[in-house]
């Protein structure tokens, strides 16, 4: 995300230590927003599984998106890692106002933290609208009882 030349940045001169400085100090709000500071000089690979997964998203709140396209972040976590990560990413909008796509098989984790859900079934949209809106629709119903197709 530099963008300030080459040999600036290599001579660390004006505009490069200024934008440097700028990017540690968003680097310092991510690791305080999840909440990772006790693990900075802990090697990704050694830390749980769930914490690896808040890692991933500090990464990618680091190239501050205006869109994040989370694909199940959720996957193979425990119920409490779960209930971190959604934490997480609800406050994400709030704290840096990026907008969250996510897509999510848990259905439970999907209704308890969208504004928006769109269900598709191999492929075909079937439902859209809010998590209550989805949840009364007669065709996402059908679906995932089993009598959809």
């Amino acid at each position: 995300r530099m963008k300030s030349n080459l040999f600036l940045q290599a001579l660390r001169l004006g505009p490069a230590e200024r934008e440097e400085m700028a990017h540690r100090k968003r680097v310092e709000e991510i690791i305080d927003f999840l909440e990772i500071q006790p693990y900075r000089k802990t090697p990704v690979g050694q830390l749980p599984y769930g914490l690896q997964k808040r890692v991933d998203l500090g990464r990618a709140l680091a190239l501050e998106p205006q869109v994040l396209l989370l694909d199940e972040p959720m996957a193979g976590m425990n119920v409490e890692e779960k209930q971190d990560m959604c934490r997480f990413i609800l406050d994400v909008n709030d704290e840096f106002g990026t907008t969250v796509v996510l897509i999510e098989h848990d259905m439970g984790v999907v209704m308890d933290i969208s504004d928006r859900v769109v269900v598709l079934d191999y492929g075909k949209k079937i439902g859209d609208g809010t998590p209550d809106d989805v949840r009364n629709n007669p065709e996402v119903i059908s679906a995932y009882l089993g009598t959809g197709h």
